[in-house]
């Protein structure tokens, strides 16, 4: 008895001291309180607090709620009176050419922000054409001149002529806002080896009636073209600084996490030396790159996707970091009215009477995709037009017919038309959309002129989400400011820069916005799993501000004000938030 009575004694003295012993202490683990966490997970929408160790969320709910979980965890209440938001994110960005056209003297058809501040807008050929010639003035010497930001829908037709007419003591190119088209005058066109013989081989070197180039070069031309003149647009000393204020462009605008969807078009040798050397441990932004088709072709030939699949491996530690998957085209430009749209075509603008160009046809465009949708790869495809819209979704059943992998997509870009039968159609093929967040705004009322009634057709964004598309949008920058708040404001009031409203239906609501701008970002990129939500397991990325969005006017959104990052977990404040 008496040893049973010890053997007891013995058992409850050691639950006691089992009972007594600390719980254990979180010192790993950050709370970071907030006025509001907007989350973008649906069954989670809204939290006080979030829980990050290392660069991963722990947790996510209430400041109560955590402490008790994660005792000893430190408790940061610098955002207790701002707003957390999952990092922003711009899904389609062009970091080279950015640069090249940020280098450029700019003169532009409406107002551009640009990493030097605003540049004025010249609504009209009067004004335009005298900024060109007071940029040749102000140049000193006679060596080649680039200007960027024209276009013909507000400024009128150029050619050779017109621009002759205001130097022929140098080489002078104008660069079209759409990034595809140059205007030359008749010395330029001979720096550049332009000749009639271009005519022949190149839908984008038009002639004459005398037979000889007018002095536009675009789109097929362009890489011929660029061969002879790249020293103009890419020398180390435009690209650094113009690198440098695109990223200085995403801190400040709140963004995250960026692609680059061209990788390789200026040469892959060439580009991986720029970002080596721009790209450092103190950037308040994810870079990823999608390699671009035509440049890997080129390249690699039957290698491409094995190279591909080598660079996503190589770089899953490193930045920048590339994406599993490849950019296509299928059409053209949609500033330049080169985008495939259906009969009865352009009705207005510089190629009234045509359809526009393919990139790649739809005689080529199933075995063009064939391979890299075989290989597993996501497909994020340039298709601007409605005539592309029906070539790509063609093309994509037909792949998708020897199986898809589990959680393989196709993401449309642009997508400056797309008519209802082909959002059913997209739907049915579980088809993403990234649109250009801007045509809305600059081009709703203009393109009219292009294409008449069809605009309705514009970017129809709540059209998609209501089929249930995933919907983000994209700056396409330098095209426009990386700035995810202003593109969601674009589209939650579909307003033009002349002051009216592109179909009002198409207006997206405030919990839309955000969502398209954050977690569907993530999904076109492939990487809903790992950021575009404030959720347990995901990378610890926040944007920061200072005015919560689903309480602010849509028209506001712009002006948000932005404290900065949390990046990996580690807070990385604008330098005018820190002061």
């Amino acid at each position: 008895m008496k040893f049973i009575i010890q053997l007891v004694l013995i058992l409850v003295l050691g639950l006691m001291n089992a009972c007594s012993k600390p719980a254990p202490l979180h010192t790993d683990v950050t709370i970071f309180t907030a006025k509001t966490i907007l989350t973008s997970n649906s069954e989670h929408p809204i939290a006080e607090a979030v829980a990050v160790r290392g660069d991963v969320i722990v947790g996510v709910g209430s400041g109560q709620e955590l402490r008790d979980e994660f005792n000893g965890a430190v408790i940061d209440n610098t955002f207790a009176e701002l707003t957390i938001v999952p990092g922003l994110i711009d899904p389609h960005v062009h970091m080279i050419l950015g640069a090249m056209m940020y280098a450029k003297p700019f003169a532009p058809p409406w107002d551009v922000e640009t990493p030097a501040g605003t540049v004025k807008g010249l609504p009209d050929r009067e004004t335009f054409l005298a900024r060109i010639a007071e940029i040749d003035a102000f140049t000193a010497g006679d060596a080649p001149l680039v200007i960027y930001g024209y276009h013909n829908l507000v400024h009128g037709a150029l050619n050779k002529y017109d621009l002759d007419a205001i130097t022929t003591d140098r080489p002078l190119i104008i660069w079209h806002y759409s990034g595809h088209d140059f205007y030359l005058n008749s010395k330029a066109l001979a720096y550049a080896k332009v000749e009639a013989s271009w005519g022949e081989k190149y839908k984008g070197v038009p002639l004459g009636v005398d037979g000889e180039p007018t002095g536009r070069v675009y789109e097929d031309a362009v890489f011929d073209f660029l061969t002879n003149v790249g020293h103009l647009f890419l020398a180390p000393q435009n690209i650094g600084p113009g690198f440098k204020g695109l990223e200085s462009m995403f801190a400040s605008n709140g963004v995250t996490t960026v692609a680059e969807l061209g990788y390789g078009l200026f040469g892959l040798g060439l580009e991986d030396n720029y970002y080596n050397a721009l790209i450092d441990a103190n950037s308040k932004t994810k870079v990823y790159l999608v390699p671009e088709h035509r440049a890997f072709a080129h390249a690699f030939g039957e290698e491409r996707i094995a190279k591909m699949d080598a660079m996503v491996e190589a770089t899953k530690d490193t930045w920048p970091r590339v994406l599993p998957q490849v950019k296509l085209f299928t059409d053209a430009a949609f500033y330049s009215q080169t985008m495939r749209v259906s009969p009865p075509g352009y009705t207005g603008g510089q190629n009234k009477g045509e359809e526009g160009l393919w990139v790649t046809g739809p005689d080529i465009l199933t075995e063009t995709m064939e391979p890299y949708w075989a290989a597993g790869l996501d497909i994020r495809i340039h298709s601007n037009g409605d005539a592309a819209q029906s070539a790509t979704l063609d093309a994509l059943e037909a792949v998708q017919k020897n199986g898809t992998a589990d959680g393989q997509r196709l993401v449309l870009e642009h997508v400056g038309l797309i008519r209802p039968e082909q959002i059913a159609k997209a739907e049915k093929l579980k088809v993403g959309i990234s649109v250009a967040s801007h045509y809305v705004h600059y081009m709703g009322e203009a393109y009219v002129e292009a294409i008449g009634e069809r605009v309705k057709y514009m970017t129809p964004l709540a059209s998609t989400i209501e089929a249930g598309l995933p919907t983000t949008m994209h700056s396409d920058a330098p095209l426009a400011p990386p700035s995810p708040l202003t593109a969601a404001s674009v589209h939650m009031l579909r307003s033009t820069r002349e002051g009216g409203v592109s179909t009002p239906s198409e207006k997206l609501n405030a919990e839309q916005a955000l969502k398209a701008i954050t977690i569907d970002a993530a999904w076109a990129m492939g990487l809903e799993n790992e950021i575009g939500s404030i959720e347990i397991g995901k990378q610890a990325d926040f944007t920061v501000l200072k005015t919560t969005p689903l309480t602010t006017k849509a028209e506001d959104w712009p002006n948000i004000a932005i404290w900065g990052v949390v990046l990996d977990g580690q807070m990385k404040p604008l330098e005018s938030a820190s002061e």
